[in-house]
């Protein structure tokens, strides 16, 4: 008997944890929504006012004079 409450009781800590995790997915989603939105509206500022990210993009080289394939932060592109 107490083996069977123990695995009632792992099954429960089991489907707790999911349903956390799976709230906590949703909130992130959300928060990534809204990150991308306010960036989505800064380089849309950014192209009214003439500043060309995709050139300036292209235009990032590694120091070997290669173009840098990795993917660089936006704080990097901006400057």
């Amino acid at each position: 008997m107490a083996k069977d409450k123990s695995v009632e009781e792992q099954i429960g800590f089991h489907k707790g944890a999911l349903t956390t995790l799976a709230k906590e997915r949703e909130e992130m989603l959300r928060i990534l929504q809204i990150v991308e939105q306010l960036m989505q509206m800064h380089i849309k500022g950014l192209k009214d006012l003439g500043v060309d990210l995709q050139q300036q993009a292209k235009e990032t080289k590694s120091p070997n004079g290669k173009k840098n394939t990795r993917k660089k932060p936006i704080e990097d592109i901006l400057k």
